[in-house]
């Protein structure tokens, strides 16, 4: 079996070329390869791969480049999983997509839950928001894998940033008022594979829908930030900063094009029950990636 994955060069297509090749071969693409602002590309691209299966982590991730960039963050979050569904569901085979907590407004007290009414804020969140819609509207056979917080050992990240500035700057101030659950681009490819196989194997419209998938616990930005210096020096990584001296701001202290999502807990519930998995804190993650970042 084929499985056609978009984002090859992102941070979780590149984790998924590892993990989705335990189902057979995976044809992997990026812009290079095809522009998915054109859904001609797309259209001939899945007539000549034939694919079992279409997983499609390709997103316009720059979230404050969107504010000033809609039509092309509309094209490759909105518009390409639509085509990409609609061959879906042509060839009857299983498409899996991923999403964000920027689809909600961030304003609930408590853990967002996956009925929970998507409000976002920016041009980001509005168009992934709508890229879920046209998944649900074209392909039944859909899983769409809401997640938040995304690092990894491949491409440009949060985790990597906190490390290189520790080691330059004498003084890091950190938003500490945002929450959320940082996750391993790892843990979601790893997660990933396991869907689709019960996916393929399975009556795939039994556990199709909407799931939450994050790092278990919680933290703030300011949290994240320290633990990641702090198992860095840990492993040996000389910093300028401790752990100890990251200091906390508010999020207005820090403006920027899009609002961010104060409150991004997402909760997994319903897939650890669906699909059986068992999803380890967000700090086993950060250990991983500094392990290989700094090897």
């Amino acid at each position: 079996m084929k499985t056609l994955l978009t984002g090859k060069n992102g941070q979780v297509g590149y984790e998924l070329q590892r993990s989705l090749a335990s189902l057979g071969e995976v044809v992997a693409i990026d812009v290079e390869d095809c522009d998915l602002t054109n859904s001609e590309q797309i259209v001939d691209l899945v007539e000549r791969v034939k694919p079992g299966l279409i997983v499609n982590p390709a997103a316009y991730t720059a979230v404050d480049m969107a504010e000033s960039e809609p039509e092309i963050a509309y094209a490759i979050n909105a518009t390409a999983p639509k085509v990409l569904a609609a061959q879906a569901n042509l060839l009857h085979i299983p498409m899996i997509h991923y999403s964000t907590d920027y689809v909600f407004d961030g304003t609930k007290s408590g853990v967002y839950v996956e009925e929970d009414d998507p409000n976002p804020q920016s041009v980001y969140g509005k168009t992934k928001w709508q890229g879920e819609k046209n998944v649900r509207a074209m392909c039944p056979q859909h899983v769409i894998l809401r997640t938040s917080w995304v690092f990894g050992a491949h491409g440009g990240n949060f985790l990597k940033t906190i490390l290189k500035l520790a080691q330059e700057r004498d003084e890091l101030k950190i938003i500490s008022d945002q929450f959320g659950a940082p996750t391993s681009a790892r843990l979601l490819a790893d997660f990933t594979a396991e869907i689709a196989k019960q996916m393929l194997c399975d009556d795939t419209t039994q556990k199709a829908g909407t799931y939450h998938l994050v790092g278990a616990g919680e933290t703030t930005w300011h949290g994240y930030a320290t633990k990641v210096v702090e198992l860095a020096n840990q492993l040996g990584v000389k910093t300028k900063v401790n752990a100890a001296n990251i200091q906390p701001i508010p999020t207005e202290a820090y403006p920027l094009p899009a609002p961010r999502p104060k409150n991004s807990k997402l909760s997994t519930a319903k897939i650890r029950t669906t699909f059986g998995i068992d999803i380890p804190d967000w700090s086993v993650g950060v250990e991983q990636v500094l392990k290989q970042v700094i090897a």
